[in-house]
């Protein structure tokens, strides 16, 4: 998993082959068989190990913390992990949840948000929509972000703070 991991920071997600991970492991392909049935069972593998990391980085940022502090931790604790490894954020599946493989994961990362939520009061639909907007506003801002796409000369800190204010104003008070 480590040599997969190298691979899509240093290549990027769109290079990891299992040849790249079998050249980087200085053994032949087939070898790694042993360990993978293919391509896909990796990048799932990769997926869950990628949505386990945020979990405890997010969790982390979040204990001791709550209301609009636990959710400007958590919004802050994510892009600092897209800053920090956006080829792996890359490869977090879209919709965990709905794959077997790695539901087991998204559902541990979804819990995060729902107990960063809970000061709200926010159950069912409610909560449903408030993490759907908590995450666009994350994965939007972030992926822009790793891309390069914010090319204005206005601190990219100070948009980000806006943006979990605004959030944070969206949320009913408890």
């Amino acid at each position: 998993m480590e040599l997969a991991l190298a691979v899509i920071d240093e290549q990027g997600l769109e290079q990891l082959t299992l040849a790249a991970v079998a050249a980087r492991a200085e053994v032949a392909t087939p070898s790694l068989y042993k360990h993978v049935a293919s391509l896909a069972q990796l990048r799932s593998l990769i997926g869950v190990r990628v949505m386990e990391d945020m979990t405890e980085q997010l969790t982390l940022a979040v204990v001791g913390r709550s209301g609009d502090d636990a959710v400007a931790s958590l919004m802050r604790a994510g892009r600092a992990y897209v800053v920090r490894h956006p080829a792996r954020y890359a490869a977090m599946p879209a919709d965990a949840l709905h794959d077997p493989a790695t539901q087991a994961a998204g559902n541990r990362l979804l819990q995060v948000f729902l107990r960063v939520l809970h000061a709200y009061h926010l159950e069912g639909s409610a909560a449903i929509h408030a993490i759907r907007c908590l995450r666009a506003i994350m994965h939007g801002f972030t992926s822009l972000e790793a891309a390069g796409g914010f090319g204005l000369p206005e601190g990219l800190d100070d948009t980000y703070e806006q943006l979990i204010q605004m959030f944070v104003a969206s949320l009913p008070r408890p």
